[in-house]
Parts: structure tokens; C-alpha cells; sequence
């Protein structure tokens, strides 16, 4: 119940910070721990101990953006920034992607390592932040978090369970915010690309004061992007043929593709002007439909948001801190005209008034183009309040207590989704049209043969429901424990309780599997943890030849889950001063990844899919093979016949899936040869174990029944059942599963150099990341799939070199950047190396931006992306637009300006 009063509180602490305005403008005292360099203490991620920042400075490889580079970039959104580090890979959501739904449409996350969205914790300001979407979702939607209030965000390349708790397998991402700010920025932006399409504007105002007692700082955000047509950068979709790239299409024709008695398949009239009852043999050359005009290259999203952080010094060893945000997100997809004869099949009888072939046949695919395209549609809310207190004891030791309160609701749907079981009434000739009240009768064979009537009648809007819900309470104290000759130990320890929840009602025709879509069950679950962490920081040695300072970090947390049970982690590390300039660190962790909602809870629906029993007939085997012997020894009747090609099968969510175990291990080393120059070299490797995965029920079988003695784990109950008497399968399983092996290992090179240039203040940074090894082994004996150096068609790309450098140059009011991305070559994995598209040759993008200091007040700033306007590679296994829109630009050169006044 204490949690309804969070909203009262962060209005109580804005009044009160309002009321200290007469002291907001003069600049901050000694007494401010936030401005006093003499006493500041710092937290970084990777750490709960606060230290002096020299103390710990090296606890694990992290890259950090700044604000000054945020702005350079002219991003409007977050993703922008994450997916564009070289130690992102794989897919995550964005709006250049067509798989933009596995945490719901206009969701976007950001993916370290290749491991998956899941497998990358985001905090923001080292608390967690609720998933986002339209509900039951697992992933944080980083729409969410303006840009304009972002300090800086700082990125831990390493495993950081015993710190953080479950999901910090891949590394951690801390978006810190402004905390202390003097005024007013008023900031506008505005951008479009070369082509004049996929407008970008925003504006942010930000405004802060800080005084004596405490700071308050505000923002009200405002962005949107504009669609850009697939069509208008791929005509077509293209497929080889003869050596050659040509133009193919979807055999859902606005025709109708449909089977004849006599095995013909033929294809109906598609001239709006020649013979509505015509037909002839099908051919995709002729009668192909193009895709592309009816999708999007970028999908269109609007965010409105507010926010508030807030700090009060109640006394001198008392601090009352908030934080208030609220998000409102509205996006949409284009899509093309639904189809029937997908998910249900059509049989018109010979004698039907609409069949002009004499025959009966089987609608094989019919897309209803005479309703135009569908477009999916999403509005989402999510707000997240803070409210805490923080404190010191003594001169070495803090304090933090905090409640933590995240929800998010959202709404999304379809139109002009088709009700096949309208479908099937207008199709009725004994009853349709027979009554005022009755269906109308349909003409399906043909383009324009439906009546405004019919397709008025067959189409609806879906409406889904859904949301997530976090809360939790955090405790932790840190500081020095005593002081050793090197130098002081450092500790820290925290308590904290977190429920999670999610649920999704979606419309009731997709429940019921009347709409020509995938059927969908509600989702609905919660689960609860309870964790305690402890951390140490030992100096051992100090002020030795070659150990200018040698440190021990150690943490563990134990974790109690409500549906889990317990699980322990531990943090191993090892920093090594060797002498001022290098310094070498390692670490070795545990880390686990708890099944998300989605995956526990997600509802069970049943299908019969096409499924080959290794046990049909298998009395007629060789009685030396494994299968022989296997459906004997299981009871198979002898001459045992599969019952038709299909067997039902479930799916959906898995309530007794186990957390994911991962070791993580990172050494590396830090040299400055000079003071303006710093290189880092990382190692990293990963390994998870009883990684959940979906395996389908036709290779569940089979590899059962190729195991020696039935002794695979898809051999369990769990997987599949048999009828005793009879032999037929009786339950097969395609839910998740434990059952997945990755092993990721690659190394990290970083460089910073500073230096002055005819007068310019520049500096020149360089990260690279090479990914040597990514492979996946999906079940306990399965071939394992190496991704390295390869492009996925579902996947993303798993390039094995990827990078950026940056050049930032100032004199005066002029300031620029100059940025190169480097995305190294890699191969079709689904491609044979003589295919077009097989490869993608390595891309360098280049992006650029001049800023001009006009006063002190007001900064005018602009920039290309993608200057040299470089095209994205043809991919065999493409996703959408004849490439892999989850790595590569499909939108060219691109452009924007941005000004900014501070009162």
C-alpha cells in the first residue's frame, strides 16, 4: 500500500525545491558533496562500493557515452546509440526492422554480445526499469527515456549477476541521468533524408535549479518520426534466378491461387477489367504479388514524455531523492492486405455459383486486396517513480533505502483483419443472402468480385490489452571496513524484494481462431525474488616494484525466487596496478537469466502439424537400428501405422522452465604509454548452460528415438506421451525448453588519444570488437551452429570485426565529429557460396556534424549520416528490403540540424 503515496511525495519534494529558488541560481558550495572534488565519491557500473574514483576505476571493461557525444549524434532515441556499439550484435528492435515484435511492436532494446535482448540488464541510474510493450513482455523499451535527459551512459561488457542480480549475462547497461542543472535548454531538431522522406523533429525543453539544500531537474519531451515506404529503396523483392537477380513476389495473389480436383493449380482473374469468371495455370512469374509497396522501411512512432529527478537535503546526514517519469508511445506498421486459405483452409464444391472451373478445388491463398493494406497499431504508457533516502554515517560509510515502482499498459491492434468465419458464411450459397439479416454471398475466385458489402462484413479491427508491472525495495549500505598498508578495504552489502508481472488479453476472435492470424491464448503470471549481496574491495599489495597496486574484488548474492527456488552467484576479480601506465585486471563470474513472463506463462494452444512418427511401420526396420529397438523397447505395437501426417501439438509457455546458468570470464589490460593516450585490450568468453530454447516437435521425436536406450532428455514425458493400447502419440510438446548450449568468446581493443592540431583541441577514439567464436548447440546431442561470421535470416548479423572510430575537433565556437562504423564481412549461413548474396562485403559508414557556438546562450549544430549515402548489401536470407535490416542502413544518406538556447 505505500507504494500509492510515491506521487505525493515527488510533488511534496518539487514544491519544496521551487520554494528554494532564491537560492537556485548561485553556484554550488563546498558544502555540496554533488561539486566538491576534495570529498566526491563515485559509484560505476560494475560496482555497488563507493570509493574515491581512482580506487576502482578498473573493475571491468566499460565503455561510456557521454552527453557531449549523445548530442553529436543528433539521436532521438536510444537504441540509435547502443545498437551502433561494436559489442552489439544480432537482432533488437528498431524501427528499420521488420522483426519488430518479440517484445511488441515499437519496442526497441539493445543486444550485447549477439546473446539476445534478455540477456542484457538495463538500469538507469542502477535501478531496474520495467519491460515495455503491449504486455507480458521481457525486455526494457528504451523509447522510454529521453535523450535529453541522459548524462552519460555507461556500459559494462562483462557478466554482473552477483552485483545486479538475474539477466546481467551478456553485461549491463546504466543510463545515468542529470541530476544537477542551472537553468533553461530549449532544444529543437529536425531531419530528413536525401530522398526528402522519413522526417525527424523533437523538441525538449530541460529545466533545472539547484540550491544549498538540494536540486530539481525537469524535462517535457516531445519526438516523431515519419514513415518511409519499403518500395521507395526496394522496388521488389529479389530473388536469383538463372544467375540473375529478379523480381519474385508472395504466391498470395489478388487472384486466388487455388488447387483443382485434377491436381491443376490454377490462378483467377487479376485484371480489374477482363473476365471476372477467367482463370489459367498458375505462374509466380505472372502472377505474383509485390509485397514492398505495402510495408515500411521505417515505421512511424510519436513519444510524448515528462520527467522530474529531485534531491533534498532533510539535514546534514539525510538525503530525500526522487525520480518521476511517464512515457507515452504511439507506433504503427504498415502491412499488406490480409489473405485467406492461410490458416484455414477453403473447399468450393464443383456446383458452387462462384466456381467457374467445373471442378471441386481448394483455395489455396486468396489475398483480399479490394480492402487495402492492414496497419497494426500500438499506444503504449508507462510511468516509474522513485522515492528514497541516502545518507552518510560517519566520514567512510553510505546509506541508500529506495522503493521502486514501474508500469507500463499498452493497447495495440489490427485492421482490416479478416473473420474467416464470416469468411465461411458468405461462402454458405443455402443461406447467404437470403435474409436482410443473413451474411452476403461472397465471390472470392477473381480480383474484384467482392462486393463493398462482403468485404465490409469479413473485416474487423482487433484490440489487445496488456501491461507489465515491477516493483521493488532496495537497501544497501557502503563504505570502508578498515584500512590495510595498501589502503582502505571497501564493502558493501544490500537487501532487495522485486515482483515482476505481466499479462495480455488479446481480441477475442484471435483467442477463438476466427481471425486470420496467429491464435493467441491470454498470458498472465507474477513471480517475486528476495536477494542479499555482498561486495569487497581488498587492496593487497601497494607501492611495490612492478605492483604499484594490486586489488581483490569479490562479490556473491544469494537469490530466493518465488517459482525457482534459490540460486547463488559469485564475482571474482582482480586488479593489477603493474606500474602507473598498465594495468592488467581479470574477472570470473556466475551469472543466470530467470525465464520472463511470456516464456513461463504464455497461453498453451494446440495445433495439428505435419509430423513424421520415427515409429511408423518400424517392425519392417533393420532390428539392428537404434529406432527398432527403441519403439520395441517403448511398446510400439508391431506393424504400428501413423494415423494420418499430422499429430497435435502444443505450444506456448513453459511453467516449469529453470533459470539459465552462464560463467563469464574477462581479462584485459590498460596502457597509457603517454598521458594522452590510453589502449585497452579485453578478452571475454561466455558460456551459458540450460539456455531455454524452442525445439519443434517433429525434431523432439526424432532425436528421442535416434538416442541409444531412449536416453535423451526429449525421451521424458514432458516432451511426449503414447497412447498404450493403440501407439498413437498422444501429447507432443513444441513448448520451451532448458535445453540450449552458446559459448561466446571474442576480444575488445579500445584507443583514446588526445591532442591538439593546428590550434584544435581534438581527440581520436577507436573501439573494435572481434567476435571469435559464437556457437549454439539447441538441444543435449544437436549439431551444434557456429553464427560466427555469419548473417542469419532471423538472427542478425554476427560479423566477426566490428568498430567505430571517432575524431572531435574544437577551437573557439566551432566544434565537429567525424564518425566511421565498420561492419566487417560475413556469410549467408543459409547460402551456398556460389549464390548472389551468399556474402556481404565489409561497410564503412560515415557520419559527420559541425556545431557552431553562436553565444553562450545559443548553439546551432548539423550532420549526414551515412555521408557517402552507402548502400545496403544484397542478402540472400533477407529479411525485409533485400538485406539484413537488423545490421545494415536502408535508409541512405540522411541529414538534420539542431539548435539549442540555454536562458
Amino acid at each position: 500500500m505505500a507504494y500509492k503515496y510515491i506521487p505525493a511525495t515527488t510533488a511534496a519534494l518539487a514544491l519544496m525545491m521551487v520554494q528554494q529558488g532564491a537560492n537556485a541560481q548561485q553556484p554550488a558550495t563546498a558544502a555540496d558533496p554533488a561539486s566538491s572534488p576534495g570529498i566526491e565519491r563515485v559509484q560505476i557500473t560494475g560496482s555497488r562500493i563507493n570509493l574515491r574514483q581512482e580506487q576502482i576505476s578498473g573493475v571491468g571493461p566499460v565503455t561510456v557515452i557521454d552527453a557531449e557525444t549523445i548530442q553529436r549524434s543528433g539521436a532521438i532515441s536510444v537504441e540509435t546509440l547502443l545498437q551502433r556499439l561494436p559489442s552489439s550484435a544480432g537482432t533488437a528492435g528498431n524501427q528499420s526492422s521488420a522483426y519488430w515484435t518479440s517484445n511488441g511492436y515499437g519496442t526497441t532494446q539493445v543486444n550485447l554480445r549477439g546473446l539476445g535482448i534478455d540477456r542484457t540488464l538495463v538500469l538507469l541510474n542502477g535501478r531496474r526499469v520495467v519491460s515495455g510493450g503491449t504486455g507480458a513482455n521481457s525486455s526494457v523499451d528504451l523509447n522510454m527515456i529521453p535523450v535529453a535527459m541522459i548524462e552519460r551512459i555507461e556500459v559494462l561488457k562483462d557478466g554482473a549477476s552477483a552485483i545486479y542480480g538475474a539477466d546481467a549475462v551478456a553485461g549491463v547497461v546504466n543510463i545515468i541521468t542529470k541530476k544537477a542543472f542551472d537553468g533553461v535548454d530549449a532544444l529543437v531538431r529536425y531531419g530528413k533524408t536525401d530522398r526528402g522522406d522519413g522526417a525527424e523533429k523533437s523538441v525538449d525543453l530541460v529545466w533545472g535549479m539547484r540550491g544549498e539544500r538540494g536540486s530539481l531537474v525537469s524535462s517535457l519531451n516531445y519526438s516523431e518520426s515519419e514513415p518511409v515506404n519499403l518500395a521507395s529503396r526496394a522496388p521488389c523483392s529479389l530473388f536469383e534466378e538463372e544467375g540473375k537477380l529478379v523480381c519474385s513476389g508472395s504466391s498470395s495473389t489478388i487472384g486466388g491461387r487455388a488447387r483443382l480436383a485434377d491436381g491443376r493449380r490454377v490462378n483467377f482473374n487479376q485484371d480489374p477489367n477482363g473476365n471476372p469468371r477467367g482463370f489459367e495455370t498458375y505462374s509466380a512469374a505472372k502472377h505474383a504479388y509485390n509485397s514492398n509497396p505495402f510495408l515500411n522501411a521505417v515505421n512511424p512512432i510519436k513519444r510524448i514524455g515528462v520527467s522530474a529527478f529531485g534531491n533534498l537535503r532533510l539535514n546534514d546526514q539525510v538525503d530525500l531523492f526522487t525520480e518521476l517519469m511517464f512515457t507515452n508511445r504511439k507506433s504503427e506498421q504498415l502491412a499488406t492486405p490480409g489473405a485467406i486459405g492461410v490458416y484455414r483452409p477453403i473447399n468450393i464444391a464443383a456446383g458452387h455459383p462462384t466456381n467457374p472451373t467445373g471442378q471441386d478445388l481448394t483455395l489455396e491463398r486468396r489475398r483480399v486486396a479490394e480492402v487495402g493494406p492492414r496497419y497494426f497499431f500500438q499506444e503504449t504508457n508507462t510511468f516509474r517513480v522513485v522515492a528514497g533516502l541516502k545518507g552518510r554515517l560517519a566520514d567512510t560509510w553510505d546509506w541508500s533505502a529506495s522503493l521502486n515502482w514501474g508500469r507500463n499498459t499498452g493497447i495495440d491492434g489490427m485492421t482490416n483483419i479478416i473473420n474467416l468465419d464470416r469468411v465461411d458464411a458468405t461462402l454458405n450459397a443455402a443461406t447467404c443472402g437470403k435474409s436482410p439479416t443473413a451474411a452476403p454471398c461472397g465471390n472470392y475466385l477473381g480480383y474484384g468480385n467482392l462486393s463493398p458489402a462482403v468485404l465490409d462484413y469479413i473485416h474487423f479491427t482487433t484490440r489487445d490489452h496488456g501491461g507489465n508491472d515491477q516493483k521493488s525495495f532496495n537497501a544497501s549500505v557502503s563504505g570502508e571496513l578498515f584500512s590495510l598498508p595498501a589502503s582502505p578495504v571497501g564493502f558493501a552489502s544490500g537487501f532487495e524484494y522485486r515482483r515482476e508481472q505481466g499479462w495480455r488479453d488479446p481480441d477475442s476472435l484471435i483467442v477463438s481462431g476466427a481471425a486470420n492470424t496467429n491464435a493467441m491464448d491470454p498470458i498472465a503470471g507474477e513471480y517475486s525474488a528476495r536477494e542479499v549481496f555482498a561486495e569487497l574491495s581488498v587492496p593487497l599489495l601497494a607501492k611495490l616494484p612492478l605492483v604499484q597496486a594490486l586489488t581483490l574484488n569479490a562479490a556473491a548474492r544469494y537469490s530466493d525466487y518465488s517459482l525457482f527456488g534459490s540460486q547463488g552467484t559469485y564475482k571474482l576479480g582482480l586488479d593489477w596496478q603493474v606500474i602507473p601506465s598498465l594495468k592488467v585486471r581479470a574477472n570470473r563470474s556466475t551469472a543466470f537469466r530467470v525465464p520472463n513472463v511470456p516464456e513461463l506463462f504464455g497461453g498453451v494452444s494446440e495445433g495439428n502439424l505435419t509430423t513424421t512418427d520415427p515409429c511408423n511401420n518400424w517392425n519392417t526396420m533393420d532390428p539392428n537400428s537404434v529406432v527398432y529397438k527403441n519403439c520395441q523397447a517403448s511398446g510400439v505395437p508391431v506393424g504400428f501405422r501413423q494415423f494420418g501426417p499430422s499429430i497435435l501439438t502444443t505450444g506456448g509457455g513453459n511453467p516449469n522452465l529453470e533459470p539459465e546458468e552462464a560463467d563469464t570470464f574477462t581479462v584485459g589490460a590498460v596502457w597509457t604509454p603517454v598521458k594522452s593516450l590510453t589502449l585497452t585490450l579485453d578478452y571475454f568468453n561466455i558460456e551459458i548452460d540450460n539456455a531455454i530454447e524452442t525445439v519443434p516437435g517433429s525434431t523432439k521425436l526424432s532425436v528421442c528415438y535416434n538416442s541409444p536406450g531412449l536416453s535423451h532428455i526429449f525421451c521424458s514425458p514432458t516432451s511426449f506421451t503414447r497412447d498404450p493400447r493403440t501407439g498413437e502419440i498422444n501429447l507432443l510438446s513444441s513448448q520451451p525448453a532448458n535445453a540450449a548450449q552458446q559459448r561466446v568468446s571474442g576480444i575488445d581493443i579500445g584507443a583514446l588519444y588526445d591532442f591538439s592540431l593546428f590550434g584544435w583541441t581534438s581527440s581520436l577514439q577507436a573501439d573494435v570488437s572481434r567476435l571469435n567464436r559464437f556457437d549454439v548447440a539447441p538441444f543435449p546431442g544437436g549439431e551444434v551452429i557456429e553464427y560466427a561470421g555469419k548473417i542469419t535470416g532471423g538472427r542478425g548479423s554476427y560479423a566477426k570485426w566490428r568498430s567505430t572510430a571517432s575524431l572531435t575537433m574544437a577551437k573557439g565556437p566551432w566544434s565537429g565529429s567525424y564518425t566511421v562504423q565498420h561492419i566487417g564481412k560475413a556469410d549467408d549461413i543459409n547460402a551456398a557460396p556460389e549464390d548472389i548474396g551468399a556474402r556481404a562485403p565489409s561497410i564503412l559508414y560515415h557520419n559527420a556534424s559541425v556545431k557552431y557556438a553562436v553565444s553562450k546562450a545559443l548553439a546551432l549544430s548539423f550532420g549526414v549520416d551515412n555521408l557517402f549515402d552507402k548502400r545496403p548489401p544484397y542478402i540472400q536470407s533477407w529479411t525485409d528490403g533485400n538485406t539484413d535490416t537488423m545490421t545494415y542502413d536502408l535508409l541512405g544518406r540522411r541529414w538534420h540540424v539542431r539548435l539549442g538556447y540555454r536562458f
